[in-house]
């Protein structure tokens, strides 16, 4: 497909129409038999998904769809998996705090995105940076763990999403107030997509921006494993984040500014989402962290997240990512004393440290709260707006 502006337009268009055709189906199905709790439960007995996996056990339809799901995408190689691996074994910890935090934001900024999330209930409303963070920390802890793309153990948990993803479409279906003219299909191709893009070649942006190192060989691993998360959303291949980085920036690049918006949804999901995190911090970091994701998205679309700003803070960041030390006496002070005055040291490496860590504690809260260590499919629609 050629990139230009004409044909982006009419893809995003008609991405925009499309939901998930056979993960529709057998959802609106368990729905309105009332089997999603029991589809639920069974999804913990089921860790792995392959060309070898026993589904006997399972209702017939899901284990027929389940065999579908798990064909691997259709460009697959050896060299994508161990490209993507090589970026885990780098970067895994970094990278899934950012994910976490820069990633889940990024997504608020889509208004039809935040517009949903927040209309669905759990996921948006008081509890929903628990209940969103559940539903993606198992996602990115699962993508750098030993021989995941290969064993079928992301797969699972990937087609798991998918078929939340579904569960979201149908229950607004259902409920016969989505406006359909105006947002399109709810969690759309295009907004599954341009999630994809956020979680991936933003990341690997905002790592740039924070003087992160990443070789071109791991950012392309990282690209790697993106795509292969994006084919077992349900994404058709035509539609599929390209493994290459410089493409996928070069798209991501020109559509994102058409479509991130400050909204009162997003604004509202990015403040819950920070007052969140905030607990799981030591005391003093609060506002270095919030200054490392400002850095990281940068100052345009941090304002539209409604992100505070701190002059002091903000000026250090931009900075630090260039390598300077303006910041080191300040983290040291911010972070408890436990920063130290180094000259030519990038300060963010130590709130990097810090928030990883503490994303470790948030990720561990998020999969283990009401035990919902899994993703879970939705049997109603809790709106709570």
């Amino acid at each position: 497909m050629a990139l230009t502006t004409a044909t982006i337009a009419a893809e995003l268009e008609a991405a925009n129409k499309v939901g998930d055709p056979d993960a529709d189906t057998l959802v609106s199905d368990l729905i309105d038999n009332r089997e999603v709790d029991g589809v639920n439960a069974l999804f913990r007995t089921i860790n792995k998904l392959g060309p070898n996996q026993d589904l006997s056990l399972l209702p017939p339809r899901l284990a027929e769809f389940l065999k579908k799901a798990a064909a691997p995408p259709p460009d697959w190689s050896e060299a994508d998996v161990k490209a993507a691996e090589g970026f885990f074994a780098h970067h895994h910890g970094e990278a899934s705090m950012l994910q976490g935090t820069v990633g889940l934001i990024g997504t608020y900024l889509s208004p039809t995105g935040a517009f949903t999330l927040r209309s669905t209930g759990r996921l948006g409303g008081v509890e929903g940076p628990g209940r969103r963070l559940s539903q993606s920390s198992r996602l990115f802890v699962d993508m750098g763990n030993k021989n995941a793309m290969r064993d079928g153990s992301l797969t699972a948990t990937v087609t798991k999403v998918r078929l939340v993803h579904a569960s979201v479409r149908q229950l607004h279906k259902k409920s016969g107030v989505w406006d359909y003219a105006k947002w399109g299909e709810p969690v759309s191709q295009k907004y599954t997509t341009g999630a994809t893009c956020v979680f991936s070649t933003q990341i690997l942006q905002g790592m740039k921006n924070l003087g992160l190192d990443v070789s071109k060989d791991d950012a392309r691993g990282f690209m790697c494993a993106w795509h292969y998360v994006n084919h077992y959303l349900g994404t058709p291949e035509k539609w599929l984040v390209p493994k290459d980085v410089d493409q996928t920036e070069a798209l991501w690049n020109h559509v994102r500014d058409q479509e991130w918006k400050k909204t009162d949804d997003g604004v509202f999901m990015t403040e819950q989402a920070i007052n969140f995190y905030r607990k799981f911090l030591p005391p003093g970091a609060h506002d270095m962290y919030v200054a490392m994701i400002r850095t990281a998205l940068t100052d345009k679309y941090a304002d539209m997240a409604g992100l505070k700003r701190n002059a002091l803070l903000d000026a250090g960041g931009k900075l630090a990512a260039g390598g300077h030390s303006v910041l080191s006496g300040t983290a040291g002070g911010l972070l408890g004393g436990g920063a130290k005055k180094t000259v030519g040291v990038n300060p963010y490496k130590e709130i990097l440290g810090i928030a990883s860590k503490a994303f470790n504690e948030v990720e561990r809260y998020a999969l283990t709260h009401d035990e919902d260590d899994q993703p879970q499919m939705h049997q109603e629609l809790d709106d709570n707006r």
